[in-house]
């Protein structure tokens, strides 16, 4: 029985080569997609979770050319930034602060210098155009709005900034190119169910005598069924590999080869990430294939 439904499966795939072909690229392109999406959405996370950890608040303190209401007096004296420093250290914020540390001008002035050499820029500022700072790493990233109500309205803070918010619009722009890249998938997706269902119809009439005699002789409709169904499910599945294969080779030579190296410091998705949604691309391609083909089948031969 089996090697019957295997011998009848591969003479449709031999017949509809060109055919084949088609579902298997399809699929191979649309499933990319899927799995790039979803690659995608992984390294979101893993960035969000690494640089919102990561990410301080920062008491910018006042100088001589801060238009602030809180910097009428002109530059930060040593007595307002001991009671930043006060406030940092007291009851109320302690218990919500991991560390901090105090930046003044001059520190200020060689990070600026470091961050932006080679900008002409460089050539036009100097230390007191720069703002003193406390950073401050929370326990919590997400609690940082208490720091920010308790310090912007005291003297010589120009401005208490969660640079969270800087990060905001960079994840908003990649998950816009995740959906996009989704959606790009669920069209293609629709296209490789369509060309599955097309390919089954197609090899089901050129074999419409056979099928005739099968029923004739009694043959169940599942057994009818099956050459046509696996058809489409060992395309669809070729396609899915080969998709899986891409998603590997976007990690190794993309991410790994080429990102990493350059971003060091940066959780990057990793090939234990393409491990598990390689399997996901088989199943999806594989149930696809199945579902268009079942359709397809039952509707030609009204069995």
């Amino acid at each position: 029985m089996m090697g019957f439904v295997f011998s009848e499966m591969w003479q449709g795939l031999r017949r509809n080569a060109s055919m084949v072909i088609s579902v298997i690229l399809v699929t191979f392109l649309s499933l990319t997609f899927v799995g790039g999406a979803i690659l995608l959405q992984l390294q979101i996370q893993s960035m969000k979770t690494y640089w919102y950890d990561r990410a301080q608040v920062a008491v910018d303190m006042c100088t001589d050319t801060s238009a602030s209401a809180n910097c009428a007096g002109g530059k930060a004296t040593p007595e307002q930034i001991q009671a930043i420093e006060a406030e940092l250290k007291g009851s109320v914020l302690s218990p919500y602060i991991n560390q901090y540390y105090f930046e003044n001008q001059d520190q200020a002035y060689e990070n600026f210098q470091k961050q932006f050499a080679g900008d002409p820029i460089t050539k036009f500022v100097k230390p007191e155009y720069l703002n003193e700072a406390f950073w401050v790493n929370m326990k919590d990233p997400a609690q940082s709005d208490i720091l920010i109500e308790q310090l912007s309205t005291m003297p010589g803070v120009e401005s208490v900034t969660d640079q969270r918010q800087f990060l905001d619009g960079i994840f908003e722009a990649l998950n816009v190119a995740s959906l996009t890249s989704i959606g790009v998938a669920a069209v293609m997706l629709i296209a490789a169910a369509l060309l599955i269902a097309t390919t089954i119809r197609l090899s089901a009439f050129s074999r419409r005598r056979e099928l005739g005699i099968m029923r004739l002789v009694g043959a169940s409709n599942r057994l009818i069924q099956a050459p046509f169904i696996l058809e489409g499910v060992v395309s669809a599945l070729i396609g899915s590999i080969l998709a899986a294969g891409a998603i590997f080779g976007v990690v190794h030579f993309f991410v790994r080869g080429y990102l990493a190296p350059k971003m060091p410091f940066t959780a990057l998705v990793s090939y234990g990430d393409a491990a598990i949604i390689a399997p996901i691309l088989v199943v999806v391609g594989v149930v696809l294939a199945a579902a268009a083909g079942s359709v397809a089948i039952s509707r030609y031969l009204r069995v």
